[in-house]
């Protein structure tokens, strides 16, 4: 059985840097999937912050995130990062990985999720 964990969460200050990573274990190969981030704030619903197709030719960003967040594979290690820069305080929520057949920004298309890890952006 696929399964995702998310790490690299933290606190970090307005204007400063994350990378989280998202690791498959069970067998599976993540690069076979497209692997998308979302993430939670209180209250909100889940939203797509970015998506890499199996390929990788494919890679998506809505606008509060594009030109701040990048995605990126390494089939080596079987684990998706999601680097994160320029960090503001909307972006705190907790962030999640999860797998399908392809990208999207609807959570509904995605069938695999890890836990969620934690991200605090602090004035």
């Amino acid at each position: 059985q696929l399964q995702l964990e998310e790490s690299g969460g933290g606190l970090v200050q307005a204007g400063g840097s994350l990378t989280l990573a998202c690791a498959a274990s069970g067998g599976y190969t993540l690069g076979s999937y497209a692997v998308g981030w979302f993430r939670q704030a209180p209250e909100k619903e889940r939203e797509g912050v970015s998506c890499i197709s199996s390929e990788a030719g494919s890679l998506y960003y809505p606008l509060s995130v594009k030109g701040r967040f990048t995605i990126a594979r390494d089939n080596a290690k079987n684990t998706v990062y999601l680097q994160m820069s320029s960090l503001k305080l909307e972006d705190t929520a907790v962030y999640y990985c999860a797998t399908g057949a392809r990208c999207s920004d609807y959570p509904g298309f995605f069938t695999t999720w890890g836990q969620g890890t934690q991200v605090t952006v602090s004035s």
